[in-house]
């Protein structure tokens, strides 16, 4: 028989056509769950979770939701510890013009700090458990001198610069006190733009603000009595609470943006040709000591 006289051959055929027909079932499901419409009014719920770098996810499912008419209210989930400031404020600002639309509120899970706060104190209302690590409203610029390694090791570098600040931060050379100013000027401005749009979202006054902008990281309950968020909750909780401003009466039910197919389909086909090169490599190996194949030409 054809898998006697080739195994090799015939797992390559039978692994691929599986494949392939899960691959084809996998699309054809997602198509229509993509496509099939839900019914009712809902709350959108959309996830910030790990360091904040990328804004454009985030800002396409706020548009997404806002543009939805069945979408109520939105629930942004956080459970960040910061990132990038201009990911931050991208977001922030998206959040400014889509609560103009429909309500949003955001819920902080294990940590919602520095840039974490920064998109929660944009939205309508904040939720927080009475351990959520947040706060932290402050900015931070960390380089490394590696000058006295480098010596040990007989490294040398050459730079060639067009001004005496391009290459501010080297690791190659202690910094000047003239860098180490303009750095100081640098973050103090970005610090400020943080305490501004803070005081804005979350209507406090500036003074008031900067009173616990030094970095200082708060509990849930401990932001509670600075203003900083506006209930002691949990996720269910926070649901609850935009369905209820969304207009929402009765059970409230939750919606997520739907997934690009493409991408998902592209996902499901690195893990199958993972598996499948696993498999012929766990093949090969048997093959090596012919446990499959007993049988010559």
């Amino acid at each position: 028989m054809f898998s006697r006289r080739h195994p090799y051959l015939f797992f390559v055929l039978v692994n691929t056509a599986l494949v392939c027909g899960t691959l084809i079932f996998l699309s054809l499901l997602v198509t229509v769950s993509v496509s099939t419409p839900e019914f009712g009014d809902k709350v959108g719920i959309i996830e910030i979770d790990g360091v904040i770098s990328d804004a454009l996810p985030t800002i396409r499912d706020l548009q997404y939701f806002r543009k939805n008419d069945l979408v109520k209210a939105i629930l942004i989930r956080i459970n960040s510890p910061g990132g990038g400031v201009a990911p931050s404020q991208e977001i922030y600002r998206e959040i400014q013009k889509t609560k103009s639309v429909k309500t949003v509120i955001a819920s902080m899970g294990t940590v919602a700090a520095s840039g974490g706060y920064y998109i929660a104190s944009a939205a309508n209302g904040i939720v927080a458990s009475s351990g959520t690590i947040t706060g932290s409203i402050g900015v931070i610029m960390g380089f490394t001198n590696l000058e006295s390694l480098f010596q040990k090791i007989g490294l040398k570098t050459s730079v060639v610069k067009s001004g005496k600040l391009k290459d501010i931060g080297s690791p190659t050379r202690p910094m000047t006190p003239e860098e180490e100013s303009f750095l100081n000027n640098f973050v103090s401005e970005i610090h400020e733009q943080f305490i501004h749009d803070v005081s804005k979202g979350r209507n406090i006054p500036i003074e008031d603000i900067r009173t616990i902008a030094d970095g200082r990281i708060l509990t849930g309950d401990q932001a509670k009595q600075h203003n900083l968020i506006d209930r002691i909750g949990n996720y269910e909780d926070a649901i609850q609470w935009a369905g209820r401003l969304g207009g929402i009466q009765g059970d409230i039910s939750t919606t997520r943006p739907p997934k690009d197919p493409l991408n998902f389909i592209e996902e499901l086909i690195q893990n199958e040709i993972h598996t499948w090169i696993s498999k012929v490599s766990t093949f090969k190996q048997f093959q090596s000591v012919g446990y499959l194949c007993p049988y010559t030409d």
